[in-house]
């Protein structure tokens, strides 16, 4: 299936817009991909990208998961706010620039609720162990609340 561009599904703008694609999605999980060194923020010399920034790819994930499943009800992408994680774990210190990696985001809690809760982890390949794994906690606002559909 052919997806939207992840620019018409995360609140980001160049550069930091830095998912690739969706590589799947079903209204529970979302898979994306990413290469690290496609967009060149965060890196690291020819180390790569701190692991930190891999947060970051899991919740712009999640982002891409809320946009869809708007999308499949007729609605606009929702605004969302990233309120922390739990039990998460990074298990590389730094990921490779030069690698495609994949971030997936399933839902645990929230429904279409302004809480939710999704299991997230970043691979270096489908099948692979987890490099990054744990659960983000989001808020979902609501767009007439937001900074930019305000009038002066």
């Amino acid at each position: 299936m052919s997806w939207p561009p992840i620019s018409q599904l995360v609140p980001y703008k160049e550069p930091m817009c830095l998912l690739d694609r969706v590589v799947s999605h079903t209204p529970e999980l979302t898979c994306c991909a990413v290469h690290p060194e496609a967009s060149g923020l965060f890196l690291d010399g020819d180390l790569g990208v701190p692991a930190w920034v891999g947060i970051e790819y899991l919740a712009q994930c999640v982002a891409a998961h809320a946009g869809l499943c708007a999308r499949d009800r007729g609605e606009e992408p929702p605004m969302g706010l990233f309120l922390g994680s739990r039990h998460l774990d990074l298990r590389v210190a730094t990921l490779p620039r030069d690698q495609e990696l994949l971030a997936h985001a399933r839902q645990l809690r929230g429904n279409e609720a302004r809480l939710q809760t999704f299991a997230c982890t970043l691979l270096p390949r489908a099948g692979a162990p987890a490099w990054i794994e744990g659960n983000l906690n989001v808020m979902l606002l609501d767009r007439s609340l937001s900074p930019t559909s305000a009038t002066a």
